[in-house]
Parts: structure tokens; C-alpha cells; sequence
């Protein structure tokens, strides 16, 4: 090498070192999506950041009302500090630096920061699910709602066997453009706040249709249960298995399937092997057999959301022949699209149409007598799913006359075709077999398995600054009401602990009536006495009652309005130290004297007044828990007495204690009682 070489090649080395030492260390600086443009933060507090760099990195905060905070991230990249915020305010920016990398977080507002979850009384948007499941008065209210003060972040549906550092979602100001994709109730709940307070309000949705308390449960809090400890203990062994049946599913082709306001049909239209299941010379007599009208949840599937396909061969008779006829299928959750001999004969594939009954035209040109193959595709979105009508409603007949039906109902054939993740729809390829050939899994994951949902929707914004929790939930937990008890103390203990806010509220709303298939029976009524008994069992807690604004004929009741701000009138009261009622008459206690009972009550501001205009709610029973209607009458500002000539020695008294009850007892502000039962324990 020459003298020259030798310098070149000196001063390459070098400046190689040179650049090494400059380069940006491996790790780059992430968010939590929960940290973006348009957030709310809490006011008036040392609120809770974090994120990830580069290992042993410096993190710099700095904010445009005066905070600025430094911090070191681990050996693993992450990172986790506070900053103070001051009152009520903004826009304010956030800008986080790294190295050469920076953040800039735009148009943030300091105020009060709340979550709300539960079932699809809370995941229910302002748009509502056309045609049956609608917000009174919706259109109003969107286009009234702008208001960049209000705003809400929602977390897109996920579940996930471990809990999860990140969700989907983004932070949305209340605009005629976007609160018609808002949870109905929480939109109503920061509303009523903002008004009365004139301060920013946020709301972080996490909600999930059709699910049970015990989703929303951390393992480790749900173990300590004796009736979870086992399946949270599988859960935790399965987690390996779970990862290989995760990579598993992202090797498949799959869609994505969002629903929201701007994408209210993601369904419609869309192609799941469609001319491979109506193909009229596949041979589907070795798939699995299932016995129809029933519920995905009763087939060896299990637990699932997704896309499957039911075929049934029958013979038409030729008296049929020229001649319009109709199909009838009962109710079906979702979904679905039907097709006789490989056309489409009928469709419904939009959502919100789970409880509506499908007959679909078949006009004469479109069959010929003898055998036919009807092929269904049915989707299901979220909770149960499948066949729910009864058996006689599955039928094919004569649209002139319906004397004489071929029954539908008994044996269909089914294949699995899709399984829907959150917003992810995938593909099981038939031709390659994919479903009968995915990885074993002990325990198949869905929207109901325990602790899923923590994982997956809470778990990625803890320990975000906040108020306290709104909850609507309960309709899938009917029926374990004793349980239930135990399992919302549980969740209550658990958000409280894992988002280190102790004081956070809990307010919850009692289960509104519905039918639940047996108007008269008493499943929902203990489940509602339960909620009414967890105020007392837990601190800062409260519950917004429903009993007036229910609807016996559709469980999602469009009053979301009253619900909501009966939900703020507890935080505008005991959060917010406002002097106003905030409840209706909660049972106090019950004295017997002969044969008549008096029951007292707290909040009866200015009195008590029993709506003689409904059928009377009241019933009283002796030792033999047997109830009979009681005569009730108004004696003094806080008291009733009960009594009736079929009881001499009463014991306990019981007020709209049915499924499909309704309000007749409020206190002068016309705020309703909820239901109760003077009983010392609830039953099942």
C-alpha cells in the first residue's frame, strides 16, 4: 500500500468512528397511541407519560404551559415520568425529544378526564344501529354537538391473552361530523358536565357488546375468584400456545372490517369464499353437523365471531312448481346472505338488525321443483351469534298460502370460514383446509373469555391521569347475580389499583327492563338488586337507574340521554361538590308492625310519589317467600307502609322485582327508585 493509500484508508477508519459515534442509538421514540393531537389530560395533577426510546436514552418533556421534565429510559427502552398540569385550559402542545428524534403532541386541553366501558348499552353511538336500536332525537344532537371542549378517544375492539401496551384508536373533538360515531351515553355524560362545570371534558371509550364482567378483569385480580381461579390459571399457561396461534392467523390473508360512522356496512358486499360455498357440485356432506334454529356458542365451534357457511339440501315438491314462494328464518345474529342452488335469494348485511325476523320473496323463476341446496353465509359480529327464532319459524312456503310449510328446521352443515378479531376479519382458505388445520388451542379466545378484554382495551392506557369510570354493563352477567356482586367489586378494586387513583369514582348504570325471554320472571331483577346493593359495598360509587326509560321490546332502550346525565348528576355531586339531587329513593331499611311493613328511604328529596297511572309494582311476602300484589301508600316524607289482606304476618317486601318491570315509585324531583328486594340475599 502506498503512502497515499495509507492516508485514505487512516482517514475512512476514522471517519467511520466518527459517524458510529454520531449515528441515533438503536430504539425509536414511541407513544402510546392514547398520547396524540387533540388529547385531554387531567388538570391539576402530576400526570402520568411514558413511552419508548433508545436504551439509557434522555427523554426531555417539554410543555407550552411551563412544565419542562427530563427523564432516563431503561435498559429496555422504556420510559415513564409525570408532569405537573395546571388548571383548566388550552390548546396546549407537548413537544418530547430523544437524540434527534422528537414528538410533537398538538391541540391538548387540561381538564377532566374520564373512562367509560361496559356492554353495547355503552358502545351504542349517537348514529344508533338502524333500523330498530335508535338514540331518541339523534339528529338533533349531532348536529348541535360542536364542541371542541368535548372529547373522546376510542379504544378499537381487541382482545389479547396478555395485556397489551398499545391500542388503536384516535382523540376526536365533538363535531357534526364525528359524534355520530360517539358512544351515545358517555357523549351525554361529558356533555351534562361540561355544561354545568365550562371545562374541558375527555372521555376514553372502551366498550365491547355483548360481554361479560369477567373480560374486563385483569388475570391476577380475577384468579383471586374461586369461581376463575382455574380458567385464569389456563389462561396463563396457554399463552405460548396462544403466540404460535397468533402468528399463525397473521400468515393468513384477512380484511379489515372497522365499523364506524363513516364505515357503517364493512360487511356488505363482502366476498368470504363466496363462489367457493355456493358452488353447486361441492361435496359438504363430511363437514360438521349442527341442528338449527341455534347459536354458533351450542356447536363445537364454541366461543367465535366471525364468517360461517350452513348448507341443507331439500326437495321441493312439484306442486310448487310457477308458483312465488316465501323463506322464513327466523331472528339471526348478525348477519347473513342466502342463496337457493348458488343465487342469491335474500341478504341482511348491515348490523343492528339481530332481533329482526327474515323472510326473504323467492320468486317462481327462480327454482324448479325437486332437489335444492340453500346455502347461508352468516356473519357474527360481536357476543352470541347464529339461529335464534324457533323451530317453526324455519320453514319455505307458499306465498299464497302458508297452510303448507317445508320445514327448515334439524340438520344443517356448517364450515368455519373467517374468524373476526377485533378489526381484523381472517380468511380460512377452504380449498387448503386452513380451519381444520390451525394450531391446537385449549381455550379459543373470543370477546367472552375472561380477562381478554383488560388485556387488550384497559391494560394499554394504564395508568392514564383520570376522574374515575362510567360503567354499563350487566345483560350478559343475568342470571349470576350473587357472582356478579363479587366480580364488580373485583373490577372496581382492580381499575382503582392498576390506575393508582384510589379516589376514582365509579358510578354505573342499573340494568334497564327488558323481557330477557320471560317478561315476568326475575333474572334481571336480581341482577338489577345486585348492582343497587354494590353502592353501599363499594366507596365512591354510584348508579344511575333506568327503570322509567327502559323498553321491554328492545334491549337497547333509546334514552341514552337520561342515562348519561343521570350518571353525571352523581359526579356533579359527589366529584364536583355540586348542591343538586342526584338519585332517586334507594331502600334505607324496613320495620314490621302486625301485618303491614313500613320501608324508608334516602334521597326522597321534597317526598315521595307512587305513579298510580302504571300497574302497581309492590309485593309482599310472609315466611314462605311466597309474593303476593300489596297495597302501598305515601306516610310521610321519606316512608311507605305495605300491606295486603293475603299476608297476616309479612316478612319482606319486593318492588318492580320482574324482567320487564317498570317505574312507579320516584321522589319529588322525578328521579325513579330502583328495584329492591328487603331480602337479606338475592337469589340467582
Amino acid at each position: 500500500m502506498n503512502k497515499i493509500n495509507k492516508i485514505l484508508a487512516i482517514v475512512a477508519i476514522s471517519l467511520a468512528f466518527m459517524l458510529a459515534g454520531c449515528t441515533e442509538p438503536s430504539g425509536s421514540l414511541e407513544l402510546p397511541t392514547i398520547f396524540s393531537d387533540n388529547m385531554v389530560l387531567q388538570q391539576n395533577e402530576n400526570v402520568n407519560i411514558w413511552g419508548k426510546s433508545a436504551a439509557k436514552s434522555t427523554v426531555k418533556i417539554e410543555t407550552s404551559w411551563g412544565q419542562v421534565v427530563e427523564t432516563q429510559a431503561d435498559n429496555s427502552g422504556e420510559w415513564k415520568t409525570t408532569i405537573p398540569t395546571v388548571g383548566a385550559g388550552g390548546p396546549y402542545n407537548i413537544n418530547i425529544k430523544s437524540g434527534n428524534q422528537e414528538i410533537s403532541i398538538d391541540n391538548v386541553m387540561l381538564g377532566e378526564v374520564w373512562l367509560a366501558s361496559g356492554q353495547s348499552n355503552m358502545e351504542m353511538s349517537l348514529d344508533g344501529w338502524p333500523p330498530t336500536d335508535l338514540v331518541e332525537n339523534s339528529e338533533r344532537h349531532i348536529a348541535e354537538s360542536e364542541n371542541s371542549n368535548i372529547r373522546m378517544f376510542t379504544v378499537v375492539k381487541a382482545t389479547s391473552i396478555t395485556p397489551k401496551d398499545d391500542a388503536t384508536g384516535e382523540w376526536q373533538m365533538a363535531s357534526p361530523e364525528t359524534t355520530g360515531g360517539f358512544s351515545a351515553t358517555a357523549y351525554f355524560f361529558a356533555k351534562k358536565i361540561y355544561e354545568e362545570l365550562n371545562i374541558p371534558v375527555g372521555i376514553i371509550h372502551t366498550s365491547w357488546g355483548g360481554t361479560p364482567i369477567e373480560a374486563w378483569i385483569s388475570g391476577e385480580k380475577l384468579e383471586t375468584d374461586q369461581d376463575y381461579s382455574e380458567i385464569a390459571e389456563k389462561l396463563k399457561e396457554q399463552r405460548k400456545q396462544q403466540a404460535v396461534y397468533d402468528k399463525w392467523l397473521d400468515s393468513l390473508d384477512s380484511k379489515e372490517v372497522y365499523t364506524n360512522h363513516l364505515n357503517p356496512h364493512p360487511f356488505k358486499g363482502l366476498d368470504v369464499f363466496d363462489s367457493y360455498f355456493t358452488n353447486q357440485d361441492l361435496d359438504f356432506s363430511n363437514w360438521e353437523s349442527i341442528d338449527l334454529p341455534n347459536m354458533i356458542e351450542n356447536s363445537a365451534i364454541g366461543e367465535f365471531d366471525g364468517v360461517v357457511w350452513f348448507k341443507k339440501e331439500v326437495v321441493i315438491p312439484s306442486s310448487w312448481d310457477g308458483k312465488d314462494l316465501v323463506l322464513s328464518l327466523g331472528e339471526i345474529d348478525d348477519m347473513d346472505v342466502v342463496y337457493l342452488n348458488g343465487e342469491i335469494v335474500g341478504a341482511t348485511e348491515e348490523e343492528g338488525f339481530w332481533q329482526t325476523k327474515r323472510f326473504y320473496n323467492i320468486p317462481a323463476d327462480k327454482f324448479v321443483s325437486g332437489k335444492a341446496i340453500f346455502t347461508i353465509k352468516l356473519i357474527d359480529t360481536q357476543g352470541g351469534g347464529g339461529f335464534s327464532g324457533q323451530s317453526k319459524e324455519l320453514a319455505l312456503y307458499l306465498e299464497e298460502d302458508n297452510s303448507e310449510k317445508l320445514s327448515l328446521a334439524g340438520e344443517w352443515k356448517y364450515q368455519v370460514a373467517a374468524e373476526l378479531a377485533g378489526r381484523t376479519l381472517y380468511l380460512f382458505n377452504p380449498e387448503n383446509n386452513d380451519y381444520n388445520n390451525r394450531p391446537e388451542l385449549e381455550i379459543s379466545l373470543s370477546s367472552h373469555t375472561p380477562t381478554v378484554l383488560y388485556n387488550a382495551m384497559i391494560a394499554p392506557v394504564v395508568p392514564y391521569n383520570l376522574k374515575g369510570f362510567i360503567w354499563y354493563q350487566g345483560e350478559t352477567n343475568v342470571g349470576r347475580a350473587n357472582q356478579y356482586m363479587r366480580l364488580k367489586k373485583l373490577l372496581i378494586d382492580d381499575w382503582r389499583e392498576k390506575f393508582n387513583n384510589d379516589d376514582a369514582s365509579f358510578y354505573y348504570v342499573q340494568l334497564a327492563p327488558w323481557h330477557y325471554n320471560d317478561i315476568n320472571g326475575s333474572s334481571s331483577a336480581n341482577l338489577r338488586d345486585a348492582q343497587r346493593r354494590s353502592i353501599s359495598e363499594n366507596k365512591n360509587s354510584g348508579m344511575a337507574v333506568t327503570l322509567d326509560i327502559g323498553n321491554n321490546d328492545n334491549i337497547h332502550p333509546g334514552k341514552k340521554q337520561e342515562v348519561g346525565e343521570r350518571l353525571a348528576l352523581w359526579a356533579l355531586k359527589d366529584k364536583y361538590e355540586k348542591d343538586i339531587v342526584y338519585s332517586g329513593p334507594l331502600y334505607k331499611e324496613k320495620n314490621i308492625s302486625k301485618n303491614k311493613i313500613t320501608v324508608s328511604f334516602v334521597c326522597s328529596n321534597n317526598g315521595l310519589v307512587i305513579n298510580k297511572n302504571v300497574p302497581n309494582q309492590f309485593e309482599i311476602a310472609g315466611a314462605d317467600n311466597v309474593y303476593y300484589p300489596a297495597n302501598v301508600e305515601v306516610i310521610g316524607e321519606d316512608l311507605i307502609r305495605v300491606h295486603s289482606t293475603k299476608v297476616d304476618e309479612p316478612k319482606n317486601v319486593r318492588y318492580a322485582y320482574k324482567n320487564g318491570a317498570v317505574a312507579s315509585l320516584f321522589n319529588g324531583e322525578g328521579l325513579p327508585a330502583p328495584s329492591f328486594t328487603t331480602e337479606e340475599e338475592i337469589d340467582n
